[in-house]
């Protein structure tokens, strides 16, 4: 997720004078806001659109890649900006009029950005992927060190963990079940999506917003692109669980306390005007950041500019609603917008600009009826609809105009329709309008980005481990992106009869049942159970039970002693190399070849747990 919040520094760092000055800067800019409501000061006479574009990069194994900074330097384009993990960067597109081949244009200019930064990652070794979460990100990279190194960030880290007053606990059930405890808001950057923003007439602002709030959940349900955290099937779109979690700064001691989370959906429909949402989230959270301010709203609207209401703006950066309301400035002219912060990344630049035309013909289609959502639906049942979106996806069953319905029937039969209408009323190319939508439609009717990842993991599973599934998939994903074809279009992952073969694992062919000896038996007596058992190999262990050696059956022979005379540690091999049971045969083979030993010991967690020799593979 961005955070568009300037140069931010720390508020315990601050004076006193500093955060009073902040505050009242904060109180004048609301004021100042409602005057230009009520003198009618908002550009209602156009309509633009704009995005901004959250991807990841990758090594050439697949792996995050903690390289931002060097490669936004070496793209050198005032379009890409940093986010908050090293191995995530950001586009903030350009704005452009709702109109024509507006959509056509913003996908160009996706793909040329995209290209352009793909040439400067080719020279460092990356890659870049569009995920809502990266398959391969592990605990590791979401450790402090992975932290963006600008001050702005750690400011933001520190004044969440402070607020929290203890660990981030995340905890998300899916198929599989996640548990853990964080000291940072690094797992929220696990998180990439595709931000929507549409400028919104300030006076149809609380039924546009209330509408944008409706239709969340149905939206999600056909976009969901984040089935899956650290190996493990948890929600459709883990994104919504995961965020509002590792940002969560509530004490969970005080459990008659509604507090109000600051990653939320919201508890009731909106009213009056935009300017009561902002009153209600500085009333119901903290100024967590703060920053000098030079000259005040008021001062500016005196002098018939438009103001840049800074305050105000920085702590909406901190408050993240999932359709969050922005206030800006363009032209000279100041604007309102909703943001879709919900919309994930990928899987593909066309399925991104199909979700793009679907949300904002939605929002441009409302039907008159639902101009007061209050008296149309219950807000507890737009919310239900979004939290059971993000955990079951296209599965999902609405409530929908008091009807029980499911996701693909209420897409295809209601809301496409409205879609289709409300784009050409904005009198977008016809072109655009079949093409994209004609992906959602074939979307609800195919899979979507979530089932494609799920359907394959599992069968990636069956032939690989955990990690080595999650590279493959990961590996699936990229080359499916450069294709340029929509989700609905992807080939699924084949996996060869060879592959099945090499990638076995030690684990399945070892020996288990093992003689052992100890340093201090004497080499008859490991010849003697070699003749016995017909074995070529016998691991040695210390007085502590740890492997410290080998004897084989050829290096036994080899040796000009008298074997009744010596100890086992005289004569053994005490350079040993060893592998572990989830090695793969392949590597075990290559091993053998390059080390040229017969056998290799079985190691699991330092202890003995077989052998595997020339004869197993």
């Amino acid at each position: 997720m961005h955070f568009d919040m300037g140069e931010m520094i720390l508020k315990s760092k601050k004076d006193l004078a500093e955060r009073k000055a902040f505050v009242q800067h904060l109180i004048n800019d609301v004021k100042a806001l409602e005057l230009l409501l009520s003198e009618k000061k908002f550009e209602d006479d156009i309509v633009r659109i704009g995005a901004e574009q959250e991807l990841c990069l990758i090594d050439k194994n697949y792996q995050p890649a903690g390289v931002n900074l060097k490669l936004l330097k070496a793209i050198d384009d005032p379009h890409f900006t940093t986010e908050l993990a090293s191995y995530n960067i950001e586009i903030n597109l350009d704005p452009f009029e709702l109109k024509g081949n507006c959509f056509s244009t913003v996908e160009q200019q996706v793909r040329a950005l995209l290209q352009k930064a793909d040439a400067a990652a080719d020279k460092m070794g990356v890659r870049l992927l569009l995920a809502g979460i990266l398959p391969t990100i592990s605990k590791r990279e979401v450790s402090l060190d992975f932290l963006t190194p600008i001050p702005r960030y750690f400011a933001l880290n520190d004044a969440l963990v402070a607020n929290k007053g203890g660990d981030f606990k995340l905890k998300i059930r899916g198929v599989d079940e996640l548990y853990l405890k964080h000291n940072s808001v690094l797992f929220e950057a696990c998180n990439t999506s595709f931000q929507l923003h549409l400028q919104v007439p300030s006076h149809d602002f609380i039924s546009s917003y209330n509408w944008s709030q409706a239709i969340a959940g149905p939206v999600l349900s056909i976009c969901c692109n984040s089935p899956m955290l650290m190996g493990r099937e948890l929600w459709k779109e883990t994104r919504i669980a995961l965020f509002q979690q590792s940002l969560d700064t509530r004490k969970s001691g005080y459990v008659l306390n509604d507090q109000a989370p600051r990653v939320g959906f919201g508890t009731h429909w909106e009213q009056g005007s935009v300017a009561e949402i902002f009153k209600k989230d500085v009333s119901k959270h903290r100024v967590l950041l703060t920053k000098p301010i030079t000259e005040g709203s008021l001062e500016q609207m005196e002098r018939g500019e438009a103001p840049k209401l800074e305050a105000l703006r920085l702590h909406n950066g901190t408050v993240y609603r999932w359709n969050r309301p922005c206030y800006g400035i363009g032209g000279g002219k100041p604007h309102l917008r909703i943001e879709n912060r919900y919309i994930p990344s990928g899987p593909s630049v066309t399925d991104e600009m199909a979700n793009f035309a679907f949300w904002i013909g939605l929002m441009k289609g409302r039907p008159a009826t639902y101009d007061n959502m209050a008296s149309h639906m219950d807000f507890k049942a737009a919310k239900t609809n979004f939290i059971k979106a993000a955990r079951t996806g296209k599965e999902t069953m609405f409530l929908w105009d008091n009807e029980l319905i499911s996701s693909k029937k209420l897409l295809l039969n209601k809301l496409l329709p409205i879609a289709y209408d409300g784009l050409q009323k904005c009198n977008i190319a016809h072109e655009d309008i079949d093409r994209l939508l004609g992906i959602i439609e074939k979307r609800a009717k195919g899979s979507t980005g979530e089932q494609w990842q799920v359907r394959n993991f599992r069968k990636l599973q069956k032939v690989y481990k955990t990690n080595t599934a999650l590279q493959h998939l990961t590996k699936a994903m990229c080359e499916n992106q450069k294709k340029a074809l929509p989700i609905h279009d992807w080939q699924e992952i084949v996996v060869s009869e060879q592959d099945k073969r090499m990638n076995r694992l030690v684990k399945e062919v070892m020996s288990t049942h093992l003689f052992k000896l100890y340093e201090n038996d004497f080499a008859s007596m490991a010849r003697a159970i070699m003749e016995w058992n017909h074995i070529h190999h016998i691991p040695i262990k210390n007085n502590n039970g740890d492997l410290s050696g080998l004897l084989t059956w050829s290096y036994l022979e080899g040796l000009d002693v008298d074997l009744e005379e010596v100890l086992v540690k005289d004569i053994m091999i005490k350079e040993i190399t060893t592998v572990g049971p989830y090695t793969t045969i392949a590597d075990a083979q290559n091993l053998m070849k390059s080390t040229g030993y017969g056998c290799l010991p079985v190691c699991d967690h330092g202890s003995l747990v077989g052998i595997v020799s020339k004869t197993d593979l």
